[in-house]
């Protein structure tokens, strides 16, 4: 059973529930401004918390789509597929954090320079801040079978990180809009 904290994200001007035991990059490589990113101590599974700049589809499902496909445009994917996507409102009194669009699908990724892909179940969740002109994007990162066979996730290494996702974008909450002030 994991044990769940309210992680502070960008100094706290966003919070979100997640396991304990991440493990935070910034403390291991530098880290842009504009990312959170964690990895789990015992898998490859990574999470990465982005501030971008609005993107043009004024479509929800449209601007994750493209979130996704600029994720795998970044990642060299030789293939890349959406499997589903839904909103997730939310009935917090006071909250004005944005409903959360949720996308699943699977990625080809080429890592240095291998000529194996690997298959990289992506979990995505967009918070679209629109009086700021900013998307927030989370991405969970769950490795299915790598070049190196020990780099993958395990099948019940990735349900719980889906598990975990899901608490994840449920909770995210920004507390400060001021972090978007140009």
């Amino acid at each position: 059973m994991s044990t769940f904290v309210t992680r502070e994200l960008f100094g706290g001007a966003i919070t979100a529930s997640t396991v304990a035991d991440l493990v935070d990059a910034s403390d291991l490589r530098q880290v842009p401004d504009t990312q959170e990113v964690f990895m789990y101590s015992d898998s490859t599974i990574s999470i990465v918390v982005e501030i971008l700049e609005r993107v043009e589809p004024s479509d929800d499902y449209e601007a994750a789509r493209f979130h996704f496909a600029s994720l795998a445009h970044d990642n060299d994917a030789a293939k890349s597929d959406v499997h589903e996507s839904s909103i997730i409102p939310h009935d917090r009194v006071g909250d004005l954090t944005p409903p959360a669009i949720v996308l699943r699908g699977r990625q080809e990724v080429t890592k240095f320079n291998r000529r194996i892909t690997d298959t990289v179940d992506i979990l995505m969740a967009l918070y679209r801040v629109q009086d700021h002109n900013i998307d927030i994007v989370v991405t969970f990162n769950l490795p299915v079978e790598t070049a190196d066979a020990q780099g993958a996730a395990d099948p019940a290494q990735r349900a719980e990180a889906t598990s975990h996702f899901d608490v994840f974008a449920r909770s995210l909450r920004i507390n400060d809009f001021n972090l978007f002030a140009s």
